[in-house]
């Protein structure tokens, strides 16, 4: 199983999520392709239901705390209630590239 995969069963299994997806974006990093440090998380679900963005933040980063100790650098977390992810017309914002990218 590949870390994304792995990253994506533990959300489902923590949030039950109406819609998730996880993307490597670490080719986007001055890490590299294949250094699988850098993911975008976009995850719906009822969990965040009464929870302010920063609370929804700080429960995914306490999920993933081993992962962001070992080895991954950073998460992009676009986090929504059913309602907001409708609201949205389901859809989530693309990450543009690192600074650092063909330096």
């Amino acid at each position: 199983m590949s870390k994304q995969q792995a990253l994506l069963a533990k959300i489902h299994t923590e949030f039950r999520p109406h819609f998730a997806t996880v993307e490597n974006e670490s080719h986007m990093h001055s890490s590299g392709r294949g250094a699988d440090s850098h993911f975008k998380f976009v995850i719906v679900s009822e969990v965040f239901e009464g929870m302010s963005k920063l609370q929804r933040h700080q429960k995914v980063y306490q999920l993933f705390a081993d992962e962001l100790q070992n080895g991954i650098h950073a998460l992009a977390l676009h986090l929504y209630t059913q309602a907001e992810w409708i609201s949205r017309g389901e859809i989530f914002p693309q990450s543009p590239n690192c600074s650092g990218v063909g330096l």
